[in-house]
């Protein structure tokens, strides 16, 4: 038996007595967050045929950008290994001697976007012609050499078009210069075709967002129809919209990180089938190609992202439903 309280105890601080009331509700609050949390991963679990084919449609959805993605970026790195940074030829004027043409190949490689400025003596350029079939006789019957020197210049890598249109209308200008040849074509259609591939990237991202977010939104809607009548007791022994919707909200989380892992999965997959034959085809361009995979960031960032959208998407519909219910 516990002793009788002391009459002249003090009675409890208001400070004390307010702070167990705070801690009460905030206590409340999280308990309800951990059992929403459980109780919607369980009903889940409870129908695996229909939570699969649900995370399997939101998967797909989602792995089809990363794919288009890793295509994207490969793409790039072969347009590097097919020429997009090509050697720009200098043609000389004839009259131009090998100090000339070494003084030139000097200022130019002070240039901005210049990597290397490589000198080539008309003798080099006779015996590369003296190779190729049937040049050789008609090589023999020459008195004099005509070929001028050739500055073969290295733009950096990674350059833009615009930048190296620059460099070549800078080269055109400078005195002692005959011909310049350059790939700039090239360059530019390489560059249009990767702004259209960059911008379906994120059209498609769009697109595949705004489907996850219907997917989920529509399993709410059916989830909380077939349960109106629980819904209808919780409110008439006073619990609130947001308590009401808190496990909803969490299923949309559920399904949307399920999905973004299951995308990120099959897009590890798609890397892992490309790495033999992109190991072949970088082979053939001798170690020039590198195939570039999916960046960490952007694995870590697909589940997480696709865990908002199920929540916004379970956020919207629970919201108009409980408000129509109301």
């Amino acid at each position: 038996m516990s002793a009788p309280a002391d009459p002249q105890a003090p009675a409890p601080a208001p400070a004390a007595r307010s702070e167990r009331s705070h801690r009460r509700p905030f206590s409340s609050w999280r308990e309800h967050h951990g059992w929403s949390a459980g109780a919607s991963l369980r009903r889940l679990a409870s129908k695996p045929v229909g939570s699969l084919l649900t995370i399997a449609v939101m998967g797909l959805a989602l792995a089809l950008p990363l794919a288009f993605y890793l295509l994207l970026s490969n793409v790039q790195s072969l347009g590097d290994a097919l020429g997009r940074n090509q050697v720009i030829n200098v043609f000389l004027k004839t009259d131009q001697v090998a100090g000339n043409a070494q003084l030139l190949a000097k200022q130019i490689g002070q240039h901005d976007g210049v990597a290397t400025v490589t000198v080539k003596s008309p003798q080099q350029g006779l015996d590369e012609l003296s190779k190729m079939q049937g040049f050789s006789d008609a090589l023999h019957a020459l008195d004099d050499n005509p070929l001028p020197f050739v500055l073969e210049v290295q733009p950096q890598a990674g350059i833009s078009a615009e930048a190296a249109s620059r460099l070549v209308d800078d080269l055109r200008g400078m005195q002692g210069v005959d011909l310049v040849q350059d790939s700039g074509t090239w360059r530019q259609r390489l560059d249009a075709l990767l702004g259209v591939g960059n911008r379906a990237v994120l059209i498609l991202a769009a697109l595949f967002a705004l489907a996850v977010l219907l997917v989920v939104g529509n399993t709410v809607r059916v989830d909380i129809t077939s349960r109106a009548e629980e819904i209808g007791v919780l409110k008439l022994i006073g619990a609130s919209r947001a308590f009401v919707r808190r496990p909803y909200l969490y299923a949309g989380i559920w399904y949307g990180l399920f999905s973004g892992v299951l995308a990120v999965v099959l897009a590890l997959a798609i890397e892992f089938a490309l790495v033999e034959p992109a190991a072949r085809l970088s082979q053939v361009y001798e170690g020039k190609l590198h195939v570039a995979g999916l960046p960490p960031w952007l694995l870590v960032a697909v589940p997480a992202a696709a865990a908002f959208l199920g929540w916004l998407g379970a956020r919207l519909v629970s919201a108009w439903q409980l408000r129509k219910a109301a």
